[in-house]
């Protein structure tokens, strides 16, 4: 007599490569859940515990291969997968029931790009994110120099007019103080020929131009020595 374990039993099979529909590979590992059924059916078909589980294992495995053979990564990665997953759930329940064994659950554990894929693609990611910064940089630049360009516009219009205003100042300056100039000089000759003494001196006098070595009795200085009081009174 053979006694088997009517339990719900567990299933490991081993980590796989799998091509999916959109030709790239997948790394999927799976687990299922499953239970003797009819022992009769099991005795007949698998008879030991091992053989059921080398055997399920490779039913599950191509149940799985034909299944994401016909879907892409994309769909594996949308709630999509739920829909995949039954599909192989039910073509296992499906295919092992002739062998007196009923699965509860097919699920996968894991579900990973192989690593040279995950580089490919990480690299091109990093491509994009530095082709992206790059344009940005450009950009940055360009708005920069259009800023830039039209502050000095703009600071070249402010001096502009403020030269201009300068000018028109200056010259409104002179006017008035030419006009009161010859108002006190048709008054008053000695005065003028005070301011234009005292004009002449600051001229003379004025910065670090050459030494001057002149007399004590010289014209030039006459209105110094004698000051302004003097002059107008002349």
């Amino acid at each position: 007599m053979i006694l088997y374990d009517k339990r719900q039993l567990l299933l490991e099979p081993p980590l796989e490569q799998v091509i999916l529909g959109d030709q790239k590979r997948l790394e999927v590992q799976t687990y299922a859940r499953w239970r003797i059924a009819d022992p009769l059916q099991f005795y007949q078909s698998l008879r030991s515990l091992d053989q059921a589980n080398m055997q399920l294992g490779q039913l599950v495995s191509s149940s799985l291969r034909k299944e994401l053979g016909q879907v892409s990564l994309p769909t594996l990665l949308s709630p999509d997968r739920v829909t995949v997953v039954a599909k192989i759930q039910a073509e296992v329940l499906a295919r092992a029931r002739s062998m007196g064994v009923e699965f509860s659950e097919v699920r996968f554990r894991k579900a990973d790009l192989p690593l040279e894929t995950s580089q490919a693609i990480y690299e091109r990611m990093k491509s994009e994110r530095q082709r992206e910064a790059k344009e940005l940089r450009a950009q940055g630049a360009q708005w920069a120099q259009q800023i830039q360009s039209k502050a000095d516009k703009d600071k070249l219009a402010i001096l502009s007019e403020a030269q201009r205003s300068a000018k028109i100042t200056r010259g409104q300056g002179d006017a008035s103080a030419n006009q009161i100039l010859s108002q006190a000089f048709g008054h008053d000759a000695r005065f003028y020929h005070l301011y234009r003494s005292l004009q002449t001196y600051r001229q003379a006098l004025a910065g670090s131009g050459p030494t001057l070595f002149l007399s004590p009795d010289a014209e030039f200085l006459r209105d110094l020595k004698t000051g302004p009081g003097h002059a107008l009174q002349k």
